[in-house]
C-alpha cells in the first residue's frame, strides 16, 4: 500500500483556490503591502490606481483571479487573462497572432514578503503554466520593470526571455527660471540749463513745498498793510 512521501516537521503546505468576493477587500490589502515598496521605485503603478478598478477586475470573464494561502493566510496572488481586454489595454493581439503565438496574459504574481524564496512563487508559476495547457495557450506573457532586478533574475532563471515592448524614456528640458531677468529701459531725457530758462519751456509747475511760502507771504503783506 502506497503511503505519501513523510514531510519535514517545520514543512507548510500552500493551497490554491480561484477568489471569492468576500476575499476582495484583504486581498487588496494583501497587494498594497507587496507592492508598496516597488512602486516608490517604479513609472508605472505594479496594480491598478484605485480600489474600484480592482473590483471590477473581479467581474471580469476573461481574467482568473487566484488565491495562495498558508493556514488560511493569503501569501499569494495571481492574477491572468486570455485575451487582451480593457479599455486601458495597450496589447496589440496581431503582433502575437503573427508568431503563432497563443499567449496566457500574466497581470500580476505577488508572493509575501515573508514567504519570497520559500517555495511559493515557484508553486503559483506551475499552477499558471498547467493553466495555461489546459486552455490551449502556447506562452506566458507578462510586463516586469526593467529596474526590478530580483524580478527579472527570477523569470530569466525560468526561461522567460524579453519581446519586443516598449521602454519608458524621457528627456531632460533645459530649465530656465519663473522670471524673467532685469531688462535695459530708456532713460528719462535730461533737459539743459538753457532750455528750462526759456519762456518757451512755460511755467515750472507749482510743487507742494511753494505752497505753504507763497501762503506765508502773503500773510505777511497784509499784516504790514
Amino acid at each position: 500500500m502506497a503511503t505519501d512521501k513523510p514531510q519535514p516537521q517545520d514543512a507548510l503546505e500552500v493551497r490554491v483556490r480561484r477568489i471569492h468576493r468576500r476575499d476582495l477587500n484583504r486581498t487588496w490589502e494583501f497587494l498594497k503591502l507587496v507592492f508598496r515598496d516597488v512602486n516608490r521605485e517604479t513609472v508605472e503603478y505594479q496594480r491598478p490606481r484605485s480600489k474600484r478598478r480592482f473590483m471590477e477586475v473581479y467581474t471580469s470573464e476573461w481574467i482568473e483571479q487566484l488565491l495562495y494561502e498558508v493556514d488560511g493566510e493569503i501569501v499569494g496572488y495571481s492574477e491572468c487573462a486570455f485575451e487582451a481586454t480593457g479599455d486601458d489595454n495597450w496589447v496589440n493581439p496581431r503582433w502575437f497572432e503573427k508568431r503563432g503565438m497563443r499567449p496566457l496574459f500574466v497581470e500580476e504574481l505577488a508572493v509575501h514578503p515573508d514567504y519570497q524564496g520559500r517555495g511559493v512563487g515557484s508553486f503559483m508559476m506551475d499552477q499558471l503554466q498547467h493553466l495555461a495547457r489546459t486552455r490551449g495557450c502556447t506562452h506566458l506573457v507578462l510586463e516586469v520593470a526593467e529596474n526590478n532586478e530580483s524580478a527579472l533574475a527570477w523569470y530569466r532563471a525560468r526561461n522567460f526571455y524579453k519581446l519586443d515592448a516598449a521602454i519608458f524614456m524621457a528627456q531632460k528640458v533645459p530649465g530656465e527660471p519663473d522670471l524673467l531677468p532685469p531688462r535695459r529701459i530708456k532713460r528719462r531725457p535730461k533737459v539743459s540749463p538753457e532750455a528750462a530758462a526759456s519762456p518757451n519751456t512755460g511755467p515750472m509747475p507749482e510743487t507742494p513745498a511753494a505752497k505753504p511760502a507763497a501762503r506765508k507771504g502773503r500773510a505777511a503783506a497784509k499784516k504790514s498793510g
